[in-house]
């Protein structure tokens, strides 16, 4: 009696799982224009096809991992933890670190649909830290924040200068979070 090859059970979700995994980790890595479909496929351990079946083009799947990432966050975080949530991910070692704000911050030159997934994020996460105030000028005040955010960013993970490049997540934390009160206070 010989036995039967096992067949790979065929499992879209978590092929698309993967997919979504490879191409966060990439495009934080190199941003949109350097990561090619193959090296995502590659990463993911599926054949390329693969991609396009699930996600339709290169363009379709940076939306949906810059989206994915975000919303999750802005979802599942009380608005009061949010730019704490937000500032820690960034700051976190790579080991499980969500790479969404390394993705768009690496990508912003791509000209895409993706563009407008950013600037609705971008618009998600304000809307939320501007219900963290009552003073007129709340909506300026959380793009400020987020302004921050996204400078700090670039500044550490793009840039790589120093002192904030290796500075320790919890004193950035501190310091941020300190300050982000005051433009965040409420009035009584």
């Amino acid at each position: 009696m010989t036995e039967e090859p096992q067949v790979r059970k065929r499992d879209a979700a978590a092929t698309r799982a993967a997919l979504l995994d490879a191409a966060g980790v990439l495009f934080g890595e190199r941003g949109f224009d350097r990561t090619t479909v193959r090296d995502i496929a590659k990463l993911a351990g599926v054949n390329q096809a693969l991609l396009f079946r699930y996600f339709g083009s290169k363009d379709a799947l940076f939306e949906e991992v810059l989206a994915r990432g975000g919303r999750e966050q802005i979802a599942t975080t009380p608005p009061g933890e949010l730019l704490g949530t937000a500032l820690r991910s960034m700051l976190e070692s790579d080991t499980g670190r969500n790479r969404t704000l390394d993705a768009y911050l690496r990508s912003t030159g791509h000209d895409s649909a993706a563009a407008a997934v950013r600037r609705q994020l971008g618009e998600e996460y304000a809307k939320v830290l501007a219900t963290l105030t009552d003073a007129e000028d709340a909506e300026l005040r959380a793009d400020l924040i987020l302004a921050w955010l996204l400078g700090i960013g670039l500044v550490r993970e793009i840039t790589g200068k120093e002192p904030l490049a290796s500075a320790d997540p919890d004193d950035v934390c501190r310091l941020v979070l300190g300050a982000a009160r005051t433009l965040l206070e409420r009035s009584g």
